[in-house]
């Protein structure tokens, strides 16, 4: 992190903007978890406002939008909102902004397809593949026991509806938003085609690179066998070529930052470092939920147990995929893993 510089240590606050690059704006929205909140990035364009992102769909996300539309967004139109990835505290409000507001969505294929098909998938009750799914992942009997007798979290809770009609982006287009021509890089890994736009001065990344924390690499039960950690590790490479020192990087959480390429390196270098940890640990046979210690190095608490958990199994098939350890079904269900 020292090699990182940050430029803006004070993040607005509410329906504030703050100006970080010519004609670009820092928007922050507040998130009902750990992680606290979503950066929103509003890029003058003509007489109106491109957006990067959106927040959660919530009253309170709805009233902050129309402050920052009556007040710092000067009663300009919001004509397009660029989405970087389907996560529901960056799509969520999409929707509203097409629909109430007129914008167009701009997106990945994969990012629209994702997100329209979660937001219509609501289950009053836990789906059999999604419980036989924690259970191999020898998820803990308390928490899977209060997860299986509650009401499921639907996208739909917290996503607006998203109407037919985009428009596709996908790798090397050229996006014109104000002055600054982007171009379009994908990453995989945190999500499926996930968008980040480079200028010759600004990287718009996203959840694709943040500073302080690094970019959580699930396995869902939609796709149980994935490598999203070997899949994140490939598109730190691709990116690498296309950083510069000047690039001004405007992730999805926490500051904006200078020192892309060094970042990008860290990250490669501690995803490297934890899966050493974790072939170290599994000497001996462990479930994905006794991984916790070797891959976060700290205790994981309730309200971070599902996404360590998803992200464990990512290490792990990660490992099982390049031959390094094997796995065997227990009786219960849960996998035991083991180095090779």
């Amino acid at each position: 992190m020292s090699q990182l510089k940050f430029p803006f240590e004070t993040p607005p606050e509410g329906a504030e903007m703050v100006e970080v690059a010519d004609g670009i704006h820092w928007i922050r929205l507040p998130l009902p978890m750990k992680l606290d909140h979503v950066n929103i990035y509003a890029l003058e364009d003509g007489d109106g406002w491109t957006v990067v992102d959106t927040g959660m769909n919530s009253g309170r996300g709805r009233k902050l939008w129309q402050a920052l539309m009556a007040g710092p967004l000067k009663g300009r139109p919001i004509r397009r909102v660029l989405l970087t990835h389907h996560h529901p505290d960056h799509v969520g409000m999409a929707g509203w902004l097409q629909s109430e507001h007129g914008a167009e969505l701009w997106t990945t294929r994969t990012a629209w397809l994702f997100a329209r098909m979660l937001t219509l998938d609501v289950q009053q009750v836990w789906p059999e593949e999604t419980l036989a799914f924690y259970r191999s992942a020898g998820m803990d009997p308390a928490v899977y026991e209060k997860r299986r007798t509650e009401r499921p979290f639907n996208f739909s809770d917290v996503v607006a509806p998203m109407p037919l009609g985009f428009r596709r982006l996908d790798e090397g287009d050229t996006v014109k938003i104000g002055h600054r021509h982007f171009t379009v890089r994908l990453g995989q890994g945190h999500a499926p085609d996930h968008l980040t736009l480079w200028s010759e001065d600004v990287v718009i990344a996203g959840d694709q690179i943040i500073a302080g924390i690094s970019s959580n690499l699930g396995v869902y039960a939609t796709e149980p066998e994935a490598d999203p950690v070997g899949a994140w590790l490939e598109s730190c490479k691709h990116l690498m070529p296309f950083a510069k020192p000047g690039h001004l990087v405007l992730p999805g959480h926490k500051l904006p930052f200078y020192g892309l390429k060094n970042r990008l390196a860290q990250l490669i270098n501690n995803h490297h470092n934890a899966l050493d940890r974790l072939r170290a640990h599994l000497e001996t046979p462990r479930t994905a939920a006794a991984c916790f210690q070797p891959l976060f190095k700290r205790k994981i608490g309730e309200g971070e147990y599902g996404l360590a958990l998803v992200e464990a199994v990512g290490h792990l098939n990660h490992l099982q995929q390049i031959g390094e350890i094997k796995r065997e079904r227990r009786k219960d269900g849960a996998y035991w893993w083991q180095k090779v």
